[in-house]
């Protein structure tokens, strides 16, 4: 394979035809030069979805993401006869079952792309690929291991320079990162959610196409990955409803309820927790002095209906900058929280407070709203409710938050163009049978 300049390639990992084939459309429109049927698609529609979408841009090269193990003639034999130009087969795979997709490849007009997925030592792969026919090599970060904040640049210099064979890469690359793709030395540079979740392809892919060009970081706040201290800022961009998407819809505290002045009100942070007895607001308090900035405090109070929280204590934490408080109980003073504005949910509210009798613990796990919360944990709260994500899962929880809320958007835009949820996402053939 030779290549006179980079090239884009999309990659359409839709589960549904008719959507794959209209991003395509608006990709093709934008500039894109290779259009992949993702392996998702395959998965789902068949080599149908290569029939089609060369049936559809015969004047493109269509890349069959096949991620073939086994019986390499053969799978490369199916996907060439339904107008594959390109496929792929997992660097995994026994030395054997390339060379045999290669000679399949051969017989039927289609060039072999070794995906390096998962390889150890991808450079001497890229090698063997090579001496064996590939036509390239690709070096792809998962989607798993994108949730992760994991990107290709740790090596991608060093393949790019290693490889006797061009390179592509694949990893949730972006119109910035594709720049610095490029500048490594990639020769393809796949590119997936950047274009086919964003609500203007067209604009989305002449964006990437101007960086890959002009070698150049083309500026955005979209489809980025969070890691570290940036976590906070990733659940303050999504919903709760996308995090309990995201988490295969676990994690909701129930019965709990926004005190919340203004709707748009938002607030992420790891939990300092608390449990005390109905009326006791002795620990609740106190916590107060061991949370730092941007803590949630959660209570645990029994369902009671007794407050343990009120005015002046919530001045106390909004004064040491805690996100907001969580009780499984009672809560009261609400007007003067709502004045205050300072993130609040509860159980019930009352105007009785009991008595500070020291009672319960800090900083032990409990469980409020149904759910068990651990020191650490974090803790999102907006008008929608609660959620609870593992401290050890945050960073992932929070980028596959960001990945409903993409999709979400690019569905909302297909709606607004006329067609319904039902259309989109065609409902009636994925409803189970029996």
């Amino acid at each position: 394979m030779r290549l006179e300049r980079p090239v884009l390639q999309v990659a359409l990992d839709f589960e549904n035809l008719s959507r794959a084939v209209t991003a395509a459309r608006e990709a093709v429109e934008g500039g894109a030069d290779w259009i992949e049927a993702g392996t998702p698609l395959i998965k789902s529609e068949g080599l149908n979805a290569v029939r089609e979408l060369k049936k559809a841009f015969p004047d493109r090269r269509i890349v069959a993401d096949m991620k073939v193990m086994d019986t390499g003639a053969f799978e490369v034999e199916l996907a060439a006869k339904a107008g594959a130009d390109l496929v792929t087969v997992l660097g995994a795979a026994d030395d054997g079952t390339i060379a045999e997709a290669v000679r399949g490849g051969e017989l039927y007009g289609a060039e072999v792309v070794v995906d390096l997925l998962g390889v150890a030592d991808p450079v001497s792969r890229a090698r063997r690929a090579a001496e064996l026919g590939a036509a390239a090599v690709c070096w792809h970060v998962g989607i798993d291991m994108q949730m992760q904040a994991k990107t290709p640049f740790e090596i991608l210099g060093e393949l790019a320079r290693g490889s006797p064979i061009p390179v592509a890469v694949a990893g949730g690359l972006n119109s910035e990162t594709v720049a610095q793709a490029t500048r490594e030395g990639a020769q393809i540079l796949v590119v997936g959610g950047a274009i086919t979740k964003s609500p203007k392809i067209a604009e989305a892919t002449r964006a990437i196409v101007r960086a890959i060009s002009e070698r150049k970081e083309v500026a955005t706040d979209a489809f980025r990955r969070y890691a570290g201290a940036e976590v906070r800022a990733a659940f303050l961009k999504v919903s709760t409803p996308n995090i309990s998407d995201a988490m295969q819809r676990a994690g909701a505290m129930h019965g709990l309820l926004p005190r919340l002045k203004d709707p748009t009100v938002r607030f992420a942070g790891p939990a300092v927790t608390v449990v005390t007895l109905d009326g006791d607001w002795a620990k609740p308090v106190e916590a107060i002095d061991r949370a730092g900035p941007g803590d949630v405090l959660v209570v645990d109070a029994g369902g009671g209906t007794t407050a343990v929280w009120g005015e002046l204590a919530s001045w106390s934490a909004h004064g040491r900058k805690v996100a907001g408080v969580v009780i499984d109980g009672a809560i009261r003073d609400l007007d003067a929280i709502l004045e205050l504005g300072f993130p609040a949910f509860s159980r019930s509210v009352s105007p009785n407070a009991g008595e500070p009798k020291g009672h319960g613990e800090i900083g032990v796990e409990v469980t409020v709203g149904g759910q068990k919360v651990r020191p650490g944990d974090w803790i999102v709260g907006d008008t929608s409710g609660l959620v609870v994500v593992p401290r050890e899962r945050a960073a992932e929880v929070a980028n596959r938050a960001l990945d409903v809320l993409e999709h979400e958007n690019r569905v909302r835009e297909e709606i607004q163009r006329g067609s319904t949820l039902s259309v989109v996402q065609k409902l009636e053939r994925w409803e189970r049978v029996g």
